[in-house]
């Protein structure tokens, strides 16, 4: 058995071990993997039926507090005829300590190489303190970036419009704030407020583009007056306007958090939107889940309609990596 063979390919969310084969009356334990916080493994056992377990390594954060996981597996057979898919039913808020809480049991045995393939849709975690549990996935890193370039008194002046003297103008609303914290933290307003523009003459900057909403989410960041739900709702608003008003830390926050989610819904826009504004890790990472881990087969439809509109270039891309993975499989 290769050195590889107990290797498991990983994404943020999504985990696959490649089975070259199984022979009858066989236990097999893959690699460790790292997925949210906790280190994992798959197992495979192949008797009169196929049982596929997952579990985390034993270490004193599982045994503290162990991952509240919600994920959907499957077993793929790429070499039989219309790709052969079992998909179990899905896991949801189970709490998995050891090797026995998730074990499934398949009856129909796959001949040669098989895909294990695990999409995490969520882990939770119960406080050390105790409490409900939560998702690991939220606002840590985009608070992180908020809290180290605004300070909480920047978002008192927003919230109770203290002095402001300038306004926001978005589709559907306007926005009272403040010239100094917009020209302090955006290169684009501080040159709007610094020649002898209509911005500067009317008091007031039009973003039209931009809904109320998605707007007050971008002033809010602005001003370190973070909300987590806010933000993952306007994510791709949010990066426009960070490219537009070239906030380096905003638009690092929105690709940061655009990587750890990525799904068979989101892929294609997720895709078009790293063309777009130029983004290669997320552009890797959505090339990565559609070619190398098989998506792109799952999608059809979503696909073929995504041709008739997307990128020239970035559909040429699409098929280079396609006929790279067809030469290297």
């Amino acid at each position: 058995m290769s050195e590889w063979a107990c290797r498991v390919e990983t994404t943020p969310r999504l985990a696959q071990w490649r089975i070259e084969s199984l022979a009858s009356c066989t236990y097999r334990k893959s690699d460790p993997f790292k997925i949210g916080l906790w280190n994992w493994y798959l197992a495979v056992e192949k008797s009169k039926q196929l049982y596929v377990k997952l579990f985390p390594e034993v270490s004193s954060l599982t045994t503290e507090q162990p991952p509240i996981a919600s994920f959907v597996i499957k077993v793929v057979s790429p070499s039989a005829p219309n790709r052969k898919t079992l998909i179990h039913p899905g896991i949801c808020d189970r709490q998995l300590k050891n090797s026995d809480d998730f074990v499934w049991a398949i009856d129909t045995l796959l001949p040669g190489r098989f895909i294990i393939d695990v999409e995490f849709l969520d882990l939770k975690i119960v406080p050390s303190s105790g409490g409900e549990p939560s998702s690991i996935w939220g606002s840590y890193q985009v608070a992180k970036h908020s809290a180290a370039t605004a300070l909480t008194t920047l978002g008192r002046m927003l919230t109770d419009g203290i002095h402001t003297d300038i306004t926001i103008n978005a589709r559907g609303g306007s926005i009272g704030s403040h010239r100094a914290v917009l020209a302090a933290r955006s290169p684009v307003f501080r040159s709007m407020f610094s020649h002898d523009l209509k911005e500067k003459e009317l008091s007031a900057v039009d973003i039209c583009d931009m809904s109320f909403e998605a707007c007050r989410a971008f002033v809010d960041f602005i001003y370190g007056n973070f909300q987590a739900d806010e933000f993952l709702g306007h994510r791709l608003a949010l990066l426009r306007a960070a490219d537009k008003y070239d906030l380096s830390d905003l638009k690092e926050a929105c690709h940061e958090s655009l990587l750890e989610d990525i799904d068979a819904k989101n892929v294609l826009e997720r895709l078009q939107t790293a063309h777009l504004h130029h983004l290669p890790e997320l552009k890797s990472s959505c090339m990565r889940y559609l070619v190398a881990f098989g998506k792109i087969y799952e999608i059809g439809e979503d696909f073929s309609a995504f041709l008739q509109t997307a990128d020239r270039e970035l559909i040429a891309e699409i098929f280079q990596e396609v006929l790279a993975a067809w030469k290297g499989f």
